[in-house]
């Protein structure tokens, strides 16, 4: 394909942000049937499909994503054209593409970019969740700047990135107010057969959780997994059964959560790390996230 016929794409990305062909279409001020055959023209032309039929909606396909990831990129850069035509204080942005794992604490996260925002240069910060092994596949094409996650990229990756510690802490657990008074009573062993709600296996702190378990010689009863840390808040705040959380993040359990300490260990810790995909960061957004380390993420 020698060339991009962009009016298509911004058919496919009004069609892809919107959720459908009927809400592009009115935002567009076209037919949604006239969209569908730009989209088809685009698929042609890029030879591949770009969305897939589930039940009665169109999902991206993997190549969709990729497609749509692009268009941001382009249309966000024809915005700053114009911003910086018109001298716009925006023009100058820097433009930080962040992965962040499911299981990374959203507050660890927030402390992590701090720095970021502190730079005399504007940043555009832009934040994907997602699994770490999706992430890092995204890092190592480059279309993400870095990952942050709850545990090192595995070595068993074919291609290599580095590990940029960015600080550990204890694990507190937590529940409602009436499962926290039962289990606080000879903590940590109260835990034995006790509703939980963990992290899913495979993840750094669920990990870290078993060994320590297993040294105890403890099991709690395992009522649901989840990758996704906010959501383990949310049922745990239904009474479901208690929770692990890093130290660094028991007080917004506390505070957004309603939800109250069993106890605290620090023999079960919890680690965060940057993942970038070359040694030596040039990027200045992420040297600064990954320079203030010690500040972002203090040691609960």
């Amino acid at each position: 394909m020698d060339w991009l016929n962009y009016h298509h794409l911004r058919y496919f990305w009004m069609v892809a942000r919107e959720g459908g062909l009927r809400r592009a279409a009115e935002k567009l001020h076209v037919s949604p049937p006239s969209i569908s055959t730009q989209i088809r023209e685009l698929e042609d032309a890029l030879g591949e499909k770009l969305f897939r039929r589930s039940g009665r909606s169109n999902v991206l396909t993997e190549a969709g994503q990729v497609a749509l990831r692009y268009a941001d990129e382009i249309f966000s850069l024809g915005r700053e054209l114009s911003a910086a035509l018109k001298q716009a204080p925006s023009a100058k942005a820097l433009r930080l593409h962040v992965g962040i794992a499911d299981s990374f604490p959203k507050l660890v996260t927030q402390q992590v970019l701090e720095p970021v925002f502190a730079l005399p240069q504007v940043v555009h910060v832009i934040c994907r969740e997602g699994k770490v092994e999706d992430l890092l596949a995204q890092l190592v094409a480059h279309r993400l700047d870095v990952v942050l996650a709850d545990e090192p990229a595995p070595g068993s990756l074919k291609v290599r990135v580095f590990n940029h510690p960015m600080g550990e802490c204890g694990v507190t657990f937590c529940a409602t107010a009436r499962l926290a008074g039962a289990l606080r009573k000879g903590f940590p062993r109260s835990l034995h057969h006790a509703p939980a709600l963990l992290p899913t296996e495979g993840t750094g702190l669920r990990r870290s959780l078993e060994r320590w378990f297993q040294t105890l010689g403890v099991t709690p009863r395992i009522v649901a997994e989840f990758e996704d840390a906010a959501l383990m808040k949310v049922m745990a705040s239904d009474g479901r059964g208690f929770i692990p959380v890093p130290s660094v993040v028991a007080q917004e359990a506390v505070d957004r959560f309603s939800l109250r300490i069993i106890g605290t260990t620090e023999k079960c810790r919890d680690q965060f790390f940057a993942i970038t995909a070359d040694r030596r960061i040039h990027h200045p957004a992420v040297a600064a996230l990954t320079r203030h380390h010690a500040a972002a993420v203090a040691d609960a």
